[in-house]
C-alpha cells in the first residue's frame, strides 16, 4: 500500500473489514473524516486513515463508546489509557454479571419466592464492611450471656469470610448460603446451646482457656501429627516409638501448668482422653433431644462455606475422630522391653 495513495469509500471499508455505511457514518459523525475527495465529490480515504478505521472497528467490537473513541483519535488520551479504562468498566460488568447468574442459580436451585429472591441480591451487593457486620452481629448475638472462657468467643470470631474483589460464582454462591446460614435463628440457637452445654464441664472450660488453645492449634499440632502417624502405621501404644512421641506430647503439654510430669500426671490426662468420647457423646445427645440443627451439622457447614469463600475451593475431607483411647493408652502405658 502506497502512502500517497487514495482510496474510494468502497476501498476503504473492505481494507479495515467495515460496511460501507459504517464508514460513511463514522465520518458523519467525525470520528474518521476522509482524507480529501476526487473530482466528482466522493470520498476518498488515504492509508492513515483507513488505520484509523481499523482501530475503530476493533474498539466498537470489544464494546468502547464512541465519545471516548473520538477523544483518542483526536489526541485527548492515549490507547493504553483508553483500554485501561475500557478494561475496568468490562471488569465491573463481568462482576456485576457473575454475581446475577450465582443469585439466580440459587434461586432455581432451591425454588425460593421473592423475599429470598431480594435477600439473595442484596447479600451479594453488599459492601465489605456490611459483610463483616453480618458476621460481627452473628457472634455478638451468639454469645450474648452465654458463659464461655475469656477470649474464646474471639477465635471463633477470627474464622470469618473473607470474600475477593473478583470472586467466582462457586465463591459467591457459598456466600450467599452463609449470609442466609448466619440469619437462621435455629442455626444460632445450635450454636449457642452447644457453647451453653459444652462449657457447663469443668473440663471443657480447662481446654479451652488461652494456653491450652494455643498448644493445640499451634504449639502442640506437629506433636500430635507425629503421634497420628504413629498410630497409623498400627503400632502398639506401649511401642518405643509411641511411647517417646507421646511423652514429648505430654511434656510439652504439662509445660503449661509449670509442674513436672509424674506417673499421677500421665494417668490423669489420660483419664482426660478417655471421657472426651462420652463428653462429645453426651454433647451429642442433648442436642439431638432440642429439635433442628445440631451444632455439628450446622457449625460444620459453617466452617465448610467459609472456606469454600477464602479458598475458591471446597475444603479437604475431615480426617478420622482422634484415636482417643488409643492415645490413653500410650498416656497410661510404660515402654515395652
Amino acid at each position: 500500500m502506497h502512502h500517497a495513495e487514495l482510496y474510494a469509500i468502497s476501498d476503504a471499508a473492505r481494507r479495515s473489514g467495515l460496511t460501507v455505511s459504517a464508514v460513511r457514518f463514522y465520518a458523519d459523525r467525525g470520528v474518521v473524516e476522509p482524507t480529501g475527495t476526487n473530482r466528482a465529490g466522493h470520498r476518498m480515504y488515504g492509508v492513515d486513515a483507513v488505520a484509523r478505521l481499523e482501530l475503530v472497528r476493533t474498539l466498537r467490537e470489544l464494546g468502547t463508546g464512541l465519545d471516548d473513541i473520538r477523544r483518542l483519535l483526536a489526541g485527548g488520551t492515549t490507547l493504553h489509557e483508553l483500554l485501561t479504562t475500557h478494561l475496568e468498566v468490562v471488569e465491573r460488568q463481568e462482576r456485576a454479571l457473575r454475581a446475577r447468574r450465582a443469585v439466580l442459580r440459587a434461586l432455581i436451585k432451591q425454588g425460593d419466592s421473592t423475599a429470598r429472591a431480594d435477600l439473595m441480591h442484596r447479600l451479594v451487593a453488599m459492601t465489605d464492611e456490611e459483610r463483616e457486620q453480618v458476621v460481627d452481629d452473628f457472634w455478638n448475638d451468639v454469645g450474648e450471656n452465654v458463659d464461655v472462657p475469656d477470649g474464646f468467643l474471639d477465635r471463633l470470631r477470627a474464622m470469618r469470610p473473607v470474600l475477593p474483589a473478583d470472586p467466582s460464582v462457586v465463591q459467591l454462591e457459598a456466600w450467599i448460603e452463609l449470609g442466609d446460614l448466619v440469619r437462621d435463628a435455629s442455626f444460632r440457637d445450635a450454636v449457642r446451646t452447644y457453647l451453653a452445654q459444652t462449657y457447663a464441664f469443668p473440663e471443657a472450660r480447662t481446654i479451652t482457656s488461652e494456653p491450652f488453645q494455643q498448644f493445640i492449634h499451634v504449639d502442640g499440632v506437629p506433636l500430635m501429627e507425629e503421634l497420628l502417624a504413629i498410630h497409623r502405621t498400627g503400632a502398639s501404644p506401649r511401642s518405643a516409638r509411641a511411647q517417646q512421641s507421646v511423652v514429648r506430647f505430654m511434656e510439652a503439654a504439662n509445660a503449661l501448668s509449670g509442674t513436672p510430669l509424674t506417673p499421677e500426671v500421665r494417668n490423669r490426662m489420660a483419664d482426660g482422653y478417655r471421657q472426651v468420647p462420652d463428653l462429645l457423646h453426651q454433647i451429642a445427645e442433648e442436642e439431638a433431644t432440642s429439635g433442628g440443627p445440631t451444632y455439628d451439622e450446622a457449625h460444620g457447614r459453617y466452617i465448610a462455606l467459609v472456606g469454600v469463600i477464602n479458598t475458591g475451593t471446597a475444603p479437604e475431607a475431615v480426617s478420622d475422630p482422634l484415636p482417643y483411647a488409643w492415645i490413653a493408652d500410650a498416656m497410661e502405658a510404660r515402654p515395652e522391653r
